[in-house]
């Protein structure tokens, strides 16, 4: 089996409202899909979403990264992913979220080969994914309200933004824990806002709240401020931005940086290496939760499989692509009931069939 043709898609993903976080807000994910064609006939499909703010990409430099790797990728076999990323490091420095896509798209052929869904393939740990819903930063109140209204939509796990303001970070915790009941897992993400002090400060504030743990307080670079707040915080820390790689995961390990790592495909560069993080995680009995961008569903898929391969990947924030408007696949994809995702039968990611008229014509298309 040999890889016969790849054709590179570039899409514009809308927002049911506008996404904000700490640092910035968006209306529209502009993402890549890549569809590889085999020999036999298997497809495969793989997504990037890239982040300028968190690995420096965009979906233009992502094409430009993909036009140097998928013509080396030409008549190569599919199923020898390890070697085909090695390949992706020579050619190309850094540019995690364009490998993702061919990385996850290779995952998917495999699935399809041996006629498995992919989390069989890979270790099949479990049958389905608890994932939370993401909350972004409006205020308190509205906040509150959109709470109380994923609790009733069968949310039992909300990921909170904040890192605005510690002060109305701190009402804002207070009001959803009051709308959301005792029995909600509440995570919160602070997306680098908070400087170590004012961390500090928030986190014990929002112990009595029952958090249970908070994702990247401080500044990505900022390992010494991280170990601070490890060190004086009642609730768990969670690293996102902190760590794109395996060796990334090393690092704080080894600095007692963490309790906690957000492994994203598009950080860490597909599954493999994403595997990888969990497995290092693992060694040193730190717990993993699998993340995302602004993926639709081939790139929730992907997250998603991967979380059921693997024992340490013990949390899930899998909804990006609830928080779109746009819907990129017509049939298959996993799909969200009573805040679990749960996968088709269908082989690989389980995409069965996509939407044509948004993915429109290939900009790239190599043979």
């Amino acid at each position: 089996m040999g890889i016969q043709q790849i054709e590179v898609f570039p899409v514009t993903l809308r927002y049911k409202e506008p996404f904000r976080i700490a640092p910035e807000a968006h209306t529209e994910s502009h993402n890549v899909i890549v569809k590889i064609v085999t020999d036999y006939g298997v497809i495969g499909w793989g997504e990037s979403s890239p982040s300028e703010r968190v690995t420096g990409e965009t979906a233009e430099t992502v094409i430009k990264a993909i036009d140097k790797i998928a013509p080396k990728l030409i008549g190569m076999c599919p199923l020898r992913i390890e070697q085909t990323v090695e390949m992706m490091d020579s050619i190309v420095k850094d540019n995690p979220a364009a490998k993702a896509a061919i990385d996850i798209a290779l995952h998917d052929i495999l699935g399809k080969t041996v006629k498995k869904p992919l989390f069989m393939v890979m270790g099949g740990y479990r049958t389905q994914v608890q994932t939370d819903i993401t909350l972004g930063i409006k205020s308190p109140k509205e906040m509150a309200k959109d709470a109380a209204n994923a609790v009733k939509r069968g949310f039992k796990a909300l990921k909170v933004k904040v890192g605005v303001n510690p002060t109305e970070d701190i009402e804002r915790i207070r009001l959803i824990r009051e709308a959301a009941g005792e029995e909600v897992q509440i995570r919160i993400d602070a997306n680098q806002g908070w400087t170590p002090k004012q961390a500090i400060t928030a986190l014990n504030k929002m112990e009595k709240f029952n958090i249970q743990f908070a994702e990247q307080p401080v500044p990505a670079e900022n390992m010494k401020g991280l170990i601070e707040v490890k060190k004086n915080s009642p609730i768990p820390l969670m690293a996102d931005e902190s760590i794109h790689s395996p060796q990334d995961a090393i690092r704080l390990i080894k600095a007692e940086a963490v309790d906690l790592i957000n492994i994203k495909l598009m950080k860490s560069g597909g599954i493999l290496k994403g595997r990888k993080i969990a497995e290092i995680a693992e060694a040193a009995n730190i717990p993993c939760m699998i993340g995302c961008m602004g993926e639709s569903e081939i790139g929730i898929a992907a997250g998603a499989h991967l979380a059921a391969a693997a024992k340490n990947i013990q949390y899930a924030d899998l909804d990006s692509d609830l928080l779109l408007k746009d819907k990129l696949v017509k049939k298959g994809g996993t799909k969200v009931e009573n805040s679990m995702r749960t996968f088709p039968k269908q082989n690989g990611l389980g995409i069965k069939e996509v939407n044509e008229k948004l993915l429109g014509k290939p900009k790239k298309i190599y043979k």
